[in-house]
């Protein structure tokens, strides 16, 4: 469906080879006054004398293609009845929108009016400007942020041209179907005025845009879609280059968490492993036993055998080839069994032996005998001695 709306002009200046170059920014957003056999040209869901409420997202007004589509469209003077086409742009095309940006919550144009004839009915007064534009229309209630409601939606914005028109119009008016759903709109708002100061240029200099570092010619429409393509693909590989980086930090978060599980893991069973004087009381006591219940029951193993050697020892012996797959943990359960009523021989007394006896006196006697001895020696020691 085709529609049109009105333009502000900024500001505008005349070049020295007799170009006029304006600068437009139209109001794209929020919800607007249609009538029904605009919308709705057969009458199905408004009818034709009906103010139908249409609003324009923001994301769908100031989307990438829909602001792109408009570069490099021509301007017309008036609105053609069809839409220009590649057929009839020869005919129709009157100059070139050299560039649209988004402004604030407007879509800014730098326009160029290259005809001759063109510019003159601008001196003669014929100075407001329509932007002619398509959109798919879609029948649907809702209400907008601003709380207004409305009963469509325009989506896939895509620019057709610019018209320089009269100041006659007051509204809207739908021209001709254009088959199906779709309808060229050849409509102006209230009257803009387009500034008064189109005073000759001296030396006027090309308007330029640096877009990743190149200085791109505004009216150069090829050149600008052509760098905006460009900066839509490295915006797109960033995008999945980002996604993939993302993607990343999270395996390796995964990874690292794993790892850190793991780590604990081995810290736990490295803490159960470790030898403690109680572990080795009880692996002494166990090998102790283990022995005493093999030699009770008549098993023979090396001097150097462990406590599992033991016990394997004993399972194979009493068990044969019927143990010979067993594991570490069959084995265990087998020896149990196997010595539950084992009784280890009790270790025999150990004797000293005590040599020859020996006669020993009354000890009572000899120590009266020695202290008497003393005594006498004591009282005759100063005497002297008989020769």
């Amino acid at each position: 469906m085709q529609f049109c709306d009105r333009l502000t002009i900024d500001r505008s200046h005349r070049s020295r080879d007799g170009y006029l170059r304006v600068t437009a920014k139209a109001a794209r957003t929020g919800v607007q006054d249609y009538l029904g056999r605009e919308v709705d040209p057969e009458g199905k869901h408004f009818a034709a004398d009906q103010v139908v409420k249409v609003y324009r997202p923001p994301e769908e007004v100031f989307a990438a293609d829909s602001v792109a589509s408009f570069i490099g469209r021509p301007i017309t003077d008036d609105h053609p009845a069809v839409p220009v086409t590649a057929k009839n742009w020869r005919d129709l095309a009157r100059g070139v929108i050299g560039g649209a940006v988004r402004d604030g919550e407007w879509l800014r144009f730098d326009l160029a009016l290259m005809d001759a004839d063109t510019v003159a009915k601008v001196d003669g007064g014929k100075r407001e400007l329509s932007n002619g534009y398509s959109a798919d229309l879609s029948i649907e209630d809702g209400t907008a942020p601003d709380g207004t409601a409305y009963q469509a939606v325009q989506r896939r914005i895509r620019g057709n041209h610019i018209a320089l028109v009269d100041r006659a119009r007051a509204g809207p008016e739908a021209r001709i179907a254009d088959g199906g759903n779709k309808i060229f709109a050849d409509c102006d708002f209230a009257p803009v005025i387009l500034i008064a100061d189109a005073a000759t240029e001296t030396n006027t200099m090309p308007k330029f845009l640096t877009l990743d570092g190149l200085k791109v010619d505004l009216a150069d429409a090829e050149a600008v879609e052509a760098a905006i393509a460009k900066l839509q693909r490295q915006a797109n590989d960033a995008a999945t280059k980002l996604t993939a980086a993302e993607a990343k930090n999270v395996a390796d978060a995964a990874t690292i968490v794993a790892k850190d599980a793991e780590i604990a893991d081995l810290k736990a069973k490295l803490a159960d492993a470790a030898i403690t004087p109680a572990k080795l009381a009880d692996a002494a006591k166990e090998y102790a036993d283990v022995q005493a219940k093999a030699k009770a029951l008549g098993v023979s193993f090396a001097e150097d055998a462990d406590t599992a050697a033991i016990k394997k020892a004993v399972v194979d012996a009493k068990m044969g080839d019927k143990a010979k797959d067993y594991t570490a943990d069959h084995i265990d359960i087998a020896f149990a069994a196997l010595t539950k009523d084992a009784t280890p021989d009790a270790p025999a007394p150990t004797v000293q032996p005590l040599g020859r006896p020996v006669s020993v006196a009354d000890g009572a006697a000899a120590v009266s005998a020695a202290r008497a001895a003393r005594l006498d020696r004591l009282e005759t020691s100063y005497r002297p001695q008989a020769a």
